[in-house]
């Protein structure tokens, strides 16, 4: 039986070796992730002059760019840590979602319960930058290719193929939803029923979270808190985040909340994590899948959920500095924990 607090009570405040322990077990650990599969292109050019046709910057094109998106950047993530991930998931018969297929394969994720969908058109968020030839380039415009997807029987069943598959390998599972949907909630019992004894389920859903039923875990941000609570968090925020995870029904629910950190609520404590690095951030794209695959990686390796969500504090911290959807390496997290190491003792706990 997945139990939080518990866990916390038995492994206490984390020490820097608890951390890199747990780092270094992250290595191999599958994780069960259906997601929503994006790509990420990013088209970038260098300013050539004003139209005449129009008054609009004229670029030259330089590079083109794919980078897995969404929810497959939450895989991405996993895999980049060192660990295993295990993605369900749909994409077109489109340049996108062939890109997004052989970027999984060149790195060694299973792509088996990945569905190519005739005729759909992967998600693409695909973002035009513009610079000097020596200068980091500069986001102008962003468009979106979008398509919304109603699983049939054909990837429903390659889903059941899978998980077969996988059945008693994973402590953690996944659910990244962003609303294309492939992450259906009634497919939430199915990933659990695979997960090994007491494994944990975590959700990140960008517009439904109260749909899932009988999770362990949920990640949202603070926008998406308040949106879900009808109020804001800074009038009480422990008051405000222990009605969220009753609501939801979850036995952990971590808040990240940008500048000012994260904010872990389990029944009876209450723990906000100061944010790691800077405040003053490059880009914050793609860091909530960051945060969902580490803490989902770090559950998996035994992490108790303070454990967790201080590796996700640090990961988080790590990719926001660096430009467009970034993941991070074991051996960048390492580094991390040991340049700060006096972080966890920053924690403030609920009424201190």
């Amino acid at each position: 039986m997945y139990n939080p607090a518990q866990m916390i009570e038995d492994t206490g405040l984390p020490s820097t070796e608890r951390l890199l322990e747990l780092v270094d077990a992250m290595a191999g650990r599958p994780v069960v992730m259906l997601v929503d599969m994006v790509a990420d292109r990013f088209v970038s050019g260098t300013p050539k002059r004003i139209s005449r046709e129009a008054p609009v910057l004229i670029l030259r094109h330089d590079s083109e760019t794919v980078i897995p998106g969404g929810g497959a950047n939450a895989v991405a993530n996993v895999a980049a840590l060192g660990g295993r991930p295990l993605p369900l998931g749909v994409v077109g018969d489109d340049a996108s979602g062939r890109e997004l297929r052989a970027l999984f394969n060149a790195r060694g994720i299973d792509i088996d319960g990945i569905a190519v969908r005739v005729g759909y058109r992967t998600p693409t968020k695909v973002r035009i930058l513009g610079g000097g030839r020596h200068s980091i380039k500069q986001q102008i415009v962003r468009y979106d290719i979008e398509d919304a997807v109603d699983l049939g029987g054909e990837e429903l069943a390659l889903f059941d193929r899978a998980l077969d598959r996988w059945r008693g390998m994973a402590s953690a599972a996944v659910l990244s939803d962003y609303g294309y949907g492939a992450v259906e909630p009634r497919l939430a019992p199915k990933l659990r029923a695979a997960l090994a004894e007491g494994g944990a389920l975590l959700c990140d859903s960008r517009h439904r979270l109260a749909d899932f039923e009988s999770i362990d875990a949920a990640t949202p941000n603070a926008e998406e808190a308040e949106q879900l609570l009808g109020r804001e968090l800074n009038g009480d925020l422990d008051g405000a985040g222990e009605q969220l995870r009753r609501t939801l029904g979850c036995a952990t629910l971590l808040v990240t909340r940008g500048s000012s950190g994260m904010s872990l609520f389990l029944e009876g404590a209450a723990a906000h994590l100061p944010v790691h690095g800077t405040t003053q951030v490059a880009d914050v794209t793609g860091a909530g899948d960051t945060v969902i695959g580490t803490f989902a990686l770090a559950t998996a390796a035994g992490g108790s959920p303070l454990e967790a969500a201080l590796l996700a504090d640090y990961a988080g911290g790590v990719v926001v500095m660096k430009m467009g959807t970034a993941t991070l390496s074991g051996e960048e997290l390492i580094t991390a924990i040991k340049s700060d190491t006096e972080l966890p003792e920053r924690i403030t706990w609920a009424g201190s």
